[in-house]
């Protein structure tokens, strides 16, 4: 396999290039010392008339500041480092450009890893970060890392998105999971189904607190509920619904914790002969553009994606504004968007 990119750019410095223009060809054209062309590169004190005689060298000469030598000098890269769990997934896929787009209003770049819900390449990548020096990082972890997660000991600030850590621990921007997930099961009992069941990603706090509010709802009516966790891929629903679907006493109702869960229940569905809602309901979080298209459409929860990043970017400004402030939560909404999957028995 290749590099990486990120391996790829770390490879690559001054010398490799050998017809890129080097800091001393500055100065010669300037006519000044080195260090004078690196205080102007740094915007350090200089003589306007300088600084311009300078600009118009790196102009002439093409030259291309080393950044990672730049980095060590300061003590910030201007750079936003956003970790994610599944980038496949629509929903992070719609808050890193929410982030993305913030970021660049405000001057800064992005760098964005992918951890497939591992702790161990969230322990990589936030690792990477500090060599990279970043101003800070947005991140959506598992649930052993935010048990664990500590911005103090790694030097720069964080703020979780999708999912919360302890108390205190570091800002988040979320979902109200739990009334979420109550509202699904009050629309699903509303049409008339009463055995409601629901699969549930493992890694992550967000699907036990989508559980949670289910099974919170279901007992408000005295009514039973059957949760199983899985790891929030759209295999591993799939296999899961297929075996589940073969019970003698199976749900008439499921929910999906997650829009991959919820495209791996309707593949099971479609594999087992099953009409979506005649034998069963389905319902579920992430309003992507495919659900509504899905067999009688999904019903699911709608999440204020772009909100969730552009917050999340916020909170890190005002983190950086203010690093003794206490940790803050902020808990949005979702919406219940009704469609044939479950339609009144």
């Amino acid at each position: 396999m290749g590099l990486s990119l990120v391996q790829h750019l770390g490879n690559i410095n001054e010398n490799d290039c050998k017809m890129t223009a080097r800091i001393k060809d500055v100065a010669l054209a300037a006519g000044v010392s080195v260090a004078t062309v690196s205080r102007v590169l740094s915007n350090g004190p200089v003589s306007e008339e300088l600084r311009r005689k300078v600009l118009a060298a790196v102009e002439a000469t093409g030259y291309l500041p080393n950044l990672s030598a730049r980095r060590l000098r300061s003590r910030h890269s201007h750079t936003i480092g956003l970790i994610v769990s599944d980038i496949r997934n629509p929903f992070f896929t719609a808050v890193s450009r929410a982030v993305e787009d913030a970021a660049y209003e405000v001057g800064m770049r992005v760098i964005l890893c992918n951890t497939d819900e591992n702790p161990d390449k969230e322990a990589l990548y936030l690792r990477l970060m500090q060599e990279e020096r970043v101003t800070g990082v947005i991140l959506a972890p598992t649930g052993a890392t935010a048990q664990q997660l500590d911005p103090v000991a790694l030097g720069f600030p964080v703020v979780l998105i999708d999912r919360a850590a302890l108390p205190g621990q570091a800002d988040a921007v979320v979902l109200d999971n739990a009334d979420a997930a109550s509202m699904l099961v009050e629309h699903l009992l509303q049409q008339g189904y009463r055995r409601i069941g629901g699969l549930f990603g493992k890694t992550s706090t967000t699907g036990a607190e989508r559980c949670a509010g289910m099974e919170a709802a279901l007992r408000k009516h005295d009514l039973p509920g059957d949760a199983r966790f899985i790891l929030p891929t759209p295999e591993a629903a799939e296999l899961a619904l297929l075996s589940w679907l073969a019970e003698e006493n199976r749900p008439d109702a499921l929910l999906a914790s997650n829009g991959l869960i919820l495209l791996g229940m309707l593949r099971a569905a479609r594999r087992a002969g099953i009409r979506i809602p005649e034998d069963i309901a389905i319902a579920g979080f992430d309003n992507d553009n495919w659900t509504e298209l899905a067999g009688p459409g999904l019903t699911v929860i709608e999440q204020p994606v772009y909100d969730i990043g552009r917050t999340a970017m916020r909170m890190l400004l005002e983190r950086l504004d203010d690093t003794g402030r206490s940790a803050r939560k902020v808990v949005l909404s979702g919406r219940l968007v009704v469609r044939g999957s479950t339609a009144s028995r």
